[in-house]
């Protein structure tokens, strides 16, 4: 018998992907939820086994996020011609109509912590302009401020009218995940202990001036479990880490490494998610993303990006369907036909393997006088039917998210790599400097990325594209990279992938 999943009706994208992967909950999300659990585990960051529970109790800093999103009249008040004391009183009374009598009813400990009101108003502008999302059309209470350090950490809420709670639509618990994934690696208490050391500093400035804001923190009222993750060891888990220890290797601010180590977390994600569905669907064959480099030509790649895109789009609806129907492959399915109720013992067995159908229903008698086959179409049609809601949509959101998938220049949605995650690729392949062929070989042998001739050999082979296309794109990336201040050309047939944070000197070619 499988774990059984709370909150669910049946468990089918559980069981393969875990509790749970959602297509809003964009990587910057998932990494903030992360930091939120990682913020209640400093004791014993990133060390845990598979099998024992994770647990976290998450800030709520209800004050920060009203003064920063809930408090459209600070700017207004700021720049009356009236005494400092009387911005005060106007600003307060203001704030109160507003407030959610949950821990803001008294805000009288600003004044001590800013000398004027002046400086008050620019702390909530600096604060804000740093914000993910601070022009979104999001409640309020669903907006976030940057990660500077351990007080600007809180959970998505939801805020009525005498009630606070939390919230899974964007902090869905993808970020649980990620924080058991890395406890997994093989090195996560190594990365646990540079990411508790570099971003949970309470006396950095920015943080004092967020705690400055916030007061004392807001905690939820009890401590939760994180949610299910099927795989006791994954090699993604452990590219993961390793990616985003190299990154936090660099010589750079960890607010800078924040950006690459948020790529990073959903480049590795959309792999996991694509592999975990290619290995439930019984395709042995690796994940491959075809990118197209987009130049100003046309290029012949763009057609096989976007089947690539197309291939890989249909991967998890061919998982969920293969999820369901293997369980004739069982000895349990087998041994149910021989009972003497056939019919009512196979629904016990989905019941088992799916939580489904649910053994207090109504109609469970209508369920227990189907047969297997029209049980197993049943919660295909179910399981479909509420997979394409959200996690159906994972491959196309957050591929666009990363800035690995694009319509630009065309009408169908390709693997089309933007510049932000070029440079992240860079920052996180290359130490100092690699010859370009070899950074092309890693990121097909890390991420499946195919971009040159070399590594789409075997679409050449199959007579997809010809060599000279792919050369082409080759020669495309090549030129990006060096616009990018990112290739050093020593000769027409030498090139240097270099890392901005690493470089350490010449070499020959």
């Amino acid at each position: 018998m499988r774990q059984r999943i709370d909150s669910v009706d049946f468990a089918v994208d559980e069981h393969i992907w875990g509790h749970r992967l959602y297509d809003e909950q964009l990587p910057h999300l998932t990494v903030l939820e992360f930091l939120g659990v990682l913020g209640s585990n400093l004791d014993s960051p990133l060390i845990a086994s598979a099998t024992s529970k994770v647990r976290y109790r998450p800030q709520r800093q209800i004050r920060l996020r009203g003064l920063l999103f809930n408090n459209p009249f600070v700017e207004a008040i700021r720049e009356r011609s009236i005494p400092d004391d009387e911005k005060w009183r106007e600003w307060s009374a203001l704030f109160a109509q507003d407030a959610t009598k949950h821990g803001d009813e008294d805000m009288s400990y600003l004044r001590q912590a800013f000398s004027n009101f002046d400086h008050f108003a620019k702390a909530i502008e600096l604060l804000r302009s740093s914000a993910f999302e601070a022009r979104s059309n999001k409640r309020w209470s669903s907006k976030f401020v940057f990660p500077f350090g351990p007080d600007a950490l809180y959970e998505d809420l939801r805020i009525d009218p005498g009630s606070v709670s939390n919230d899974r639509r964007f902090f869905a618990r993808t970020g649980e995940l990620l924080y058991q994934m890395l406890s997994r690696a093989k090195r996560g208490p190594e990365l646990g202990a540079i990411l508790s050391n570099r971003l949970f500093n309470k006396s950095a400035p920015m943080n004092r001036l967020v705690r400055a804001l916030q007061g004392e923190p807001q905690l939820a009222s009890d401590a939760r479990d994180t949610g299910y993750l099927p795989h006791e060891t994954h090699p993604r888990f452990d590219q993961l880490c390793d990616d985003w220890l190299a990154i936090l290797a660099k010589d750079m601010p960890i607010y800078d490494a924040l950006e690459h180590l948020i790529t990073s977390a959903g480049l590795n994600l959309l792999l996991y998610f694509l592999e975990q569905g290619k290995q439930v669907s019984g395709d042995d064959d690796p994940v491959e993303l075809i990118c197209e480099i987009v130049s100003k030509e046309r290029t012949k790649v763009r057609a096989l990006s976007g089947d690539s895109y197309q291939f890989n789009q249909g991967i998890s609806q061919k998982a969920v369907r293969a999820a369901i129907e293997k369980i004739r492959l069982t000895t349990e399915w087998d041994a149910a036909a021989t009972s003497d109720y056939p019919d009512a013992e196979r629904a016990k067995v989905m019941r088992d393997w799916f939580q489904w159908p649910a053994s207090e229903s109504d109609d469970e008698a209508d369920y227990s006088q189907m047969s297997g086959d029209k049980l197993i179409e049943t919660l295909v049609d179910k399981a479909l039917s509420r997979h394409e809601q959200h996690v159906g949509k994972i491959h196309a959101s957050w591929s666009r998210a990363i800035g690995l998938s694009s319509r630009r220049l065309s009408r169908r949605t390709r693997y089309a790599p933007n510049d932000r995650l070029i440079k992240t690729l860079v920052i996180t392949i290359v130490d100092d400097r690699m010859q370009f062929d070899e950074f092309l070989t890693e990121a097909k042998r890390r991420y499946g990325l195919v971009i040159g001739d070399a590594e789409g050999a075997r679409l050449v082979a199959d007579k997809l594209v010809d060599q000279e296309a792919l050369s082409e794109n080759r020669s495309n990336l090549e030129t990006r990279l060096v616009g990018l201040g990112l290739v050093r050309r020593l000769s027409d047939s030498c090139s240097f992938v270099e890392n901005p944070f690493g470089f350490k000197g010449e070499e020959n070619c």
